[in-house]
């Protein structure tokens, strides 16, 4: 691959930017454990809320929400509402955003280990395949080529609020589920 200016150095701005905030929702979810069906559909139903807007606005290629629709219903749990997301036409937000969604199922890999036998383990077995996190980077590199400084800006906001609507929706469960 041909190495331009802005390629890495997007990721790079992302992951730096995002750095608090993806900690914060690591430290909220992780508040929820993964080994009863109470307390994981509760875990499923704040990924629930913050993945619906933000797999509609982004559009993954591998979209993971019937998987987590799937989990729910095989918990006896309703697919919650979605939250709500700042609607943007910005191809660089989005990009952001898909950062944070594409790297959240990298987390799944380690969370899905945590899940006992006999509980519903499609959603966050929804990982990627060999070469896929690298492809999706490279594919990244592509739409911020020719873009400069503005467009790793947006696409900062749209991975920090990905971050966000993760978080509102991890305290918010928490909140119904502990009063």
């Amino acid at each position: 691959m041909k190495r331009t200016p802005i390629a890495g150095r997007v990721r790079q701005a992302l992951r730096e930017a995002t750095m608090a905030g993806h900690q914060r929702v690591d430290d909220l979810f992780s508040r929820f454990a993964l080994d009863t069906p109470e307390s994981y559909g509760a875990f499923l139903k704040a990924h629930a809320r913050a993945l619906a807007p933000l797999e509609a606005m982004a559009r993954p290629g591998a979209a993971r929400l019937p998987k987590l629709a799937q989990d729910l219903a095989a918990l006896g749990e309703p697919m919650p509402e979605g939250l709500s997301i700042h609607e943007t036409d910005s191809d660089a937000f989005r990009w952001g955003a898909l950062y944070a969604l594409e790297g959240s199922r990298l987390g799944g890999s380690v969370l899905v280990r945590r899940v006992p036998d006999g509980l519903p383990r499609a959603y966050l077995s929804a990982v990627h395949g060999k070469g896929e996190w690298q492809a999706f980077q490279r594919s990244l590199d592509a739409a911020a080529e020719g873009e400069g400084d503005d467009w790793i800006g947006e696409a900062v906001q749209g991975a920090e609020a990905a971050f966000a609507l993760f978080a509102a929706a991890a305290s918010g469960e928490q909140a119904m589920t502990h009063g």
